[in-house]
């Protein structure tokens, strides 16, 4: 145990950026723990799968033929294309761990001996997954060396082959060919604008769900900024369009998982950066206001995160100007907020004018969003407490008030129920502050303050 200990805290991963910017992080493999090196010189960006000089005696038996003595070149290159099962991956993961090495790995001399056709065609075996991942994994550290060995790699056709193995069954060996993907678009932008042309971001992309790993899951972020790396020239827009877009959808499937999974999203640092994307005039950002209205579900401080990103303002601007999908979302999110927010948090939604648009979807045919928006306005009324007279107010001046009215002949047997308790209780005629049986117990003996001097857009409110 304590050995497996030691071989473990030496078997770590350091990124280095022209010697300056250091981090560190684990990979665990189920065979053993790796070290992962990313170097960048120039352009480059340098990825190496590594394991320590002394292999585990609990390593894998198919290449006990190779242990105890010094393998030549040749011997590698001859059993790496044996007939025999047992000799050939052998003789692959023998090249692997040469390749592995922290002291000059021989990639040069690997690549000469003409070693890479023979791990390409190895790719191919899908009858013997153990062998595409060692293959896999040392064509990944070839790719990790200069950009003229990482070219030799795409010369020698390896490319297609893993993007091919992206849809293995197998999940080490999606991930392996996913690291090497992510060095060879890391070598420059005609070989990443290669790897996109050949459709590498939507299966890439379907890697990012509640069940993937975290060590993968890095793996394929790293691939994405690797995608979107390389200014000049920058990749074609339709990709970058398509990334955006893509990985904002798979983020909201991540946040669908619950609280947990959504605080994960949220320490990435990820949700200031939705601002410029709800304003872009070029991506669709239905996806992006899914992903806010899964966050406004969650608990106080994860709406704290997208009231502190100063993202409300621009999701009452979709409910407004959206289009229809857009505002269905969008209504999502205000919802949601008024059910999992504090006091102080909805009352922000009220000073950020959210009522008239609120109102203005009242009309629209789609039941589920009238129900939705019905929830959310009769939430934000509990909420004010023995103020929601002004709220009443403001839903009236803004035609709310008919469109609830014109909701209690509605089909929907819940819609003009809920029509109905909302006119009841806040629209009676009777002054609510005088009748405190009309405000809900719960929330009896708020403070919801507002200057009724003031006009609709100016008026402030503190719950």
């Amino acid at each position: 145990m304590a050995e497996n200990a030691g071989l473990e805290n030496h078997r770590i991963k350091s990124f280095k950026n022209k010697g300056r910017d250091v981090e560190t992080m684990r990979r665990h493999r189920n065979e053993v723990t790796v070290e992962l090196r990313k170097n960048k010189r120039d352009e480059h960006l340098l990825k190496k799968r590594n394991v320590p000089q002394e292999e585990s005696l609990e390593d894998s038996d198919v290449d006990s033929d190779f242990k105890g003595q010094n393998v030549t070149l040749d011997a590698i290159l001859q059993n790496a294309t044996s007939d025999n099962a047992v000799v050939q991956l052998s003789a692959v993961q023998a090249a692997r761990k040469l390749l592995s090495s922290d002291r000059n790995p021989p990639i040069d001399d690997l690549i000469k001996c003409g070693i890479l056709p023979i791990l390409v065609k190895c790719l191919e075996r899908d009858d013997n997954p153990s062998l595409q991942f060692e293959a896999a994994w040392a064509l990944t550290n070839i790719a990790s060396g200069t950009s003229a060995q990482t070219q030799a790699v795409v010369k020698s056709n390896a490319v297609p082959l893993f993007l091919r193995l992206l849809h293995s069954p197998h999940q080490n060996v999606c991930e392996q060919a996913v690291w090497a993907l992510g060095n060879i678009i890391g070598d420059g932008p005609q070989c990443r604008d290669y790897v996109i042309s050949l459709g590498v971001v939507k299966p890439l992309l379907s890697f990012i769900n509640p069940s993937i790993p975290i060590t993968f899951l890095r793996n394929v972020t790293w691939v994405i900024v690797n995608l979107c790396r390389n200014k000049d020239p920058p990749p074609p827009m339709e990709t970058v369009q398509e990334i955006l877009v893509d990985t904002v959808w798979a983020l909201s499937y991540l946040t669908d998982g619950g609280n947990e999974q959504i605080q994960m999203v949220i320490d990435s640092g990820v949700v200031p950066f939705l601002v410029p994307l709800l304003s872009h005039q070029e991506v669709k950002v239905q996806e992006a206001v899914w992903f806010l209205s899964n966050i406004t579900a969650g608990n106080q401080q994860q709406v704290q995160a997208v009231i502190d990103a100063g993202l409300i303002p621009m999701i009452i601007h979709q409910l407004a100007k959206g289009d229809f999908g857009t505002q269905k979302e969008a209504a999502w999110a205000i919802s949601n907020l008024t059910i999992s927010g504090r006091k102080d948090q909805v009352e922000y939604l009220v000073q950020q004018n959210v009522i008239p648009p609120f109102c203005n979807l009242l009309s629209v045919k789609d039941s589920q969003v009238v129900q939705v928006v019905l929830d959310g306005l009769k939430n934000i009324l509990i909420m004010a407490g023995e103020e929601a007279s002004t709220i009443a107010e403001i839903i009236e001046e803004c035609g709310g008030l008919e469109k609830i009215e014109n909701l209690q002949q509605h089909e929907n047997e819940d819609i003009y129920k809920l029509a109905f308790e909302i006119i009841d209780q806040y629209f009676s005629g009777d002054d609510i502050d005088e009748d405190p049986s009309l405000i809900p117990e719960a929330t009896q003996g708020g403070t919801f303050n507002f200057d009724p001097s003031s006009n609709l857009q100016t008026k402030e409110f503190k719950f």
